[in-house]
């Protein structure tokens, strides 16, 4: 039978070798247990002096967290990141607009939005994130799309029935604000934003 030894720990047998039939190999194996159970425990790696029990514990900790934090931080890729606040109710999608230009802005998003986003609401929450962007400048539009009909709806004087909003919470008189209001200055990087929705 092979031995193994560890430092100061007692001579442990290696618990399968071909030699040995199934009674051999459990008497050998119960053995090994009933000596000390904290065999593995006390068993230090040479290089730290820490129990191996301990950096087995630490490393799965850190594979855990680790993935984790890696999760929560999908918001550290380069992009235009938008929060939407005060979303009334989690019925319908949240739809974000990014305009590169003031050609159609806010109105036309379809045919002149650089990109547009629509995302389920849940919880009353919404975030739509641009990314793979080059640098330049940009206005966003949101609306609260409840009905999913894909439009802002209006009642018959024009005042929208569903919740909308404007980066650089930008306002219009007597209809929706210039492009030069809403527009903000992208340079690359990471940029968080957040839209509050008006109804």
């Amino acid at each position: 039978m092979r031995r193994l030894h560890s430092g100061k720990s007692p001579w442990v047998p290696l618990a399968i070798h071909s030699g040995y039939g199934g009674l051999e190999l459990w008497k050998i194996m119960n053995e090994s247990i009933n000596r000390k159970s904290a065999v593995a425990s006390t068993v230090k790696d040479p290089e730290l002096g820490v129990p191996m029990g301990v950096r087995c514990v630490a490393l799965c900790a850190l594979l855990v967290f680790g993935t984790t934090v890696a999760f929560a931080q999908s918001s550290s890729c380069p992009g235009i990141h938008v929060k939407i606040l005060n979303i009334r109710n989690s019925t319908g999608t949240v739809d974000c607009a990014l305009f590169d230009s003031p050609a159609g802005f806010p109105v036309e998003v379809l045919h002149s939005a650089m990109k547009v986003m629509v995302m389920k609401v849940r919880n009353t929450q919404a975030r739509c994130d641009f990314e793979d962007l080059p640098p330049g400048t940009y206005a966003l539009a949101v609306i609260h799309d409840e009905n999913t009909d894909g439009k802002l709806d209006t009642n018959w004087l024009g005042i929208p029935k569903e919740g909308y909003g404007f980066s650089n919470d930008a306002k219009g008189v007597l209809g929706a604000p210039s492009f030069s209001a809403a527009s903000f200055f992208y340079d690359g990087g990471i940029l968080d934003l957040t839209i509050s929705l008006h109804y």
